[in-house]
């Protein structure tokens, strides 16, 4: 289908399940497999709509200290592993994990190289999960990366520089949507919102639906994006 916005690349930043638990009186268990349904609609409605990129904050560094983590764990494990059946089946989406993958449980790992493995010839979209993810953990290992291959590496030359960076050559997200209420860009990838627009709703992630996307992107379109010229 054809891009009739003119967007290469959204990223979200999923907040509000524990806050969504608690308004609807459920399980935090519940409220995150809502939005694991959530994130399957949303990589539905890109592929409907011709955007080819796609960046999904699903879990930060800080995350995984939490008490429930584990059965966030088990929750990401079930649906990753349905979901990636239909996604090698189809062969549409490309998937990428970007962060640290230590400290992480061992099947935890083993999912994550398998499915990048399994898909990394799907061309339709390119989805990124930052999973385990911190910008300072990112800054730091561009720097590793820098001292590892300085001769080899210009310093002057951007486009040298991005590639370091975990989302690599992909464009910059033109959009980025934090659900939740909050106002903050929560140390997720800064290098790459240079010039992105800033979306924020009061929707909790699991409420977060395709017409309020929908709606963003129409705002979009009337943005004059001048690159700080």
């Amino acid at each position: 289908m054809k891009n009739k916005y003119n967007v290469k690349h959204i990223a979200l930043i999923l907040d509000g399940n524990k806050r969504w638990s608690k308004k609807q009186q459920v399980s935090l268990l519940k409220a995150y497999k809502k939005g694991f349904d959530n994130i399957e609609l949303l990589i539905k409605t890109c592929l409907e709509l011709g955007i080819p990129n796609l960046t999904l904050f699903t879990l930060s560094s800080e995350n995984i200290n939490r008490n429930s983590i584990n059965n966030i764990y088990k929750i990401i494990y079930e649906y990753f592993n349905l979901f990636l059946n239909k996604l090698i089946h189809e062969k549409k989406i490309k998937i990428k994990v970007i962060g640290r993958r230590e400290n992480l449980p061992k099947k935890i790992i083993t999912m994550i190289d398998n499915s990048e493995k399994l898909t990394c010839e799907n061309i339709i979209l390119n989805l990124n999960l930052a999973f385990n993810y911190g910008f300072k953990n990112e800054i730091q290992d561009v720097l590793k990366k820098i001292k590892l291959n300085n001769s080899d590496i210009d310093l002057e030359n951007d486009k040298e520089i991005k590639k370091l960076f975990y989302l690599g050559n992909s464009p910059d997200p033109e959009i980025l949507i934090r659900t939740g209420g909050n106002k903050r860009l929560s140390n997720f990838i800064l290098y790459n919102l240079t010039y992105t627009e800033l979306f924020f709703t009061n929707s909790l992630w699991p409420e977060f639906n395709k017409s309020e996307l929908i709606d963003i992107l129409d705002e979009y379109k009337s943005v004059v994006r001048n690159y700080g010229l």
